[in-house]
C-alpha cells in the first residue's frame, strides 16, 4: 500500500490522497478512470461570505445542511441551480433565488438531489475560498460588456451567451446539478472525456507533442495529456476569444487539470486556472466526481433552438411597445 501526494509547487499547496492500490486499471497499468461520472455537489464554487474562513463544515453542521436542504429542496416548489442551492441552505432562504426572476421557473422535482460535503468552497487556493481579484483590464472588460448587453440585450441572436445558443457552455464545464455529467473512454495514446452539457467532446492526446500554433484558437482550447504517477494532468490552451471561463474570456487562458481516481466511485478534478489577463493570480478549485450507474443522455439543443427564437420575439415585442408607449410608434 502506498499513499500519493500532488504537490502543485507554484501554489505551495499539497493535496494528500489515499492508498491507491486497489483502484482499479487498464491493461497497461494506468488508473481506470472510464465511465460515467456525475458532478451532482452543493459545494458553491467561491465560500459564502457568512461562513468566514470556515474551510470545513462540522458533523453537525453537515447534519443540518442536508435537512435544511431536503426541507427546501423537497417539495414542488420552484427549481434552484448551481450555488444558488448552497447559499440558500446557508441563508435558510425559503424563497430561494430564481434562475429567472421574470419568467418563473420549472417545479424543483425536476432537478437531481445535490449531495451535501463537508467543505464550503470548491476553491482551494487562495485559503479564503474565492477567486482572486480581477485585473484592471478585466474589470473594464466586464463593464463594457455588462453596459452593452444592457443596452442590446437582443438585437439580434449574435447578442445572446453562446450557451443560450447551444454552442458550448465552456470546456470543460465546471457547473453541478444540471448536465453535470462526463463519460471517459481511454486508451494508452488518447483519453477521450464527453461532457453532457451541450455535449462537447474532447479527444485528448496522451503524448509528449506540442500544442498547435496559438494562431488557431477553438471553442474547447488545445488539450495536451500525460501522467504523473497516478494522475492524469491535462494542459489546455488557445481557446477562441468567444470562449469563456467563470463568466470571462478564456482567449488567455492556461487550465491545468489533475485527475485522481481515490477509489473505484471517487474521481478527484482539481483545476488551475491561469489567466494574468483577468486574474491577479492563479486559483484552483476541486470538483469530486461520483461514479453513476446512468448513461449520458442526449442533450438535444441547437443554434436555431426555440427558445432562440422566443428570446428575439420577446425583444422586439418590448420594443413595440415602447415606441407605443412614448408616441413615436404612432
Amino acid at each position: 500500500m502506498r499513499k500519493f501526494q500532488i504537490l502543485f509547487a507554484s501554489l505551495g499547496l499539497i493535496l494528500a490522497f489515499p492508498a491507491l492500490a486497489d483502484i482499479p486499471r487498464t491493461p497497461d497499468g494506468r488508473p481506470d478512470m472510464q465511465g460515467v461520472w456525475a458532478n451532482n455537489g452543493a459545494t458553491p464554487l467561491e465560500r459564502p461570505e457568512a461562513l468566514g474562513d470556515q474551510a470545513e463544515l462540522t458533523e453537525e453542521q453537515v447534519a443540518k445542511f442536508k435537512a435544511k436542504h431536503d426541507e427546501l429542496f423537497s417539495g414542488d416548489g420552484e427549481a434552484a441551480f448551481g450555488d444558488s442551492v448552497f447559499r440558500s441552505i446557508v441563508a435558510d432562504d425559503e424563497e430561494h433565488e430564481s434562475y429567472d426572476p421574470t419568467t418563473g421557473n420549472y417545479n424543483h422535482f425536476w432537478v437531481v438531489t445535490r449531495e451535501i460535503e463537508n467543505r464550503t468552497s470548491l476553491i482551494v487556493d487562495p485559503p479564503n475560498g474565492r477567486k482572486p481579484p480581477l485585473t484592471e483590464a478585466a474589470q473594464a472588460r466586464a463593464a463594457a460588456r455588462k453596459a452593452y448587453r444592457e443596452a442590446h440585450p437582443a438585437d439580434s441572436y449574435t447578442d445572446r451567451r453562446v450557451s443560450e445558443r447551444c454552442i458550448t457552455y465552456g470546456e470543460p464545464f465546471i457547473g453541478a446539478g444540471y448536465n453535470g455529467y462526463f463519460q471517459i473512454a481511454q486508451s494508452a495514446g488518447h483519453v477521450a472525456i464527453v461532457q453532457e452539457m451541450i455535449h462537447d467532446a474532447r479527444i485528448i492526446p496522451v503524448a509528449d507533442v506540442p500544442h498547435i500554433d496559438e494562431k488557431v484558437r477553438q471553442w474547447g482550447g488545445d488539450s495536451r495529456g500525460r501522467w504523473e504517477g497516478d494522475t492524469f494532468v491535462v494542459e489546455t490552451r488557445n481557446y477562441s476569444p468567444k470562449s469563456d471561463f467563470a463568466l470571462h474570456s478564456a482567449e488567455h487562458l492556461h487550465l491545468t487539470e489533475r485527475y485522481t481516481l481515490l477509489d473505484e466511485r471517487t474521481l478527484q478534478w482539481a483545476l488551475t486556472v491561469d489567466d494574468p489577463e483577468t486574474w491577479v493570480q492563479p486559483w484552483t478549485l476541486v470538483i469530486n466526481l461520483k461514479k453513476s450507474d446512468d448513461e449520458i443522455f442526449e442533450y438535444a439543443c441547437h443554434e436555431g433552438n426555440l427558445s432562440m427564437e422566443g428570446i428575439l420575439a420577446g425583444a422586439r415585442a418590448e420594443e413595440a411597445a415602447a415606441l407605443a408607449h412614448s408616441g413615436e410608434g404612432e
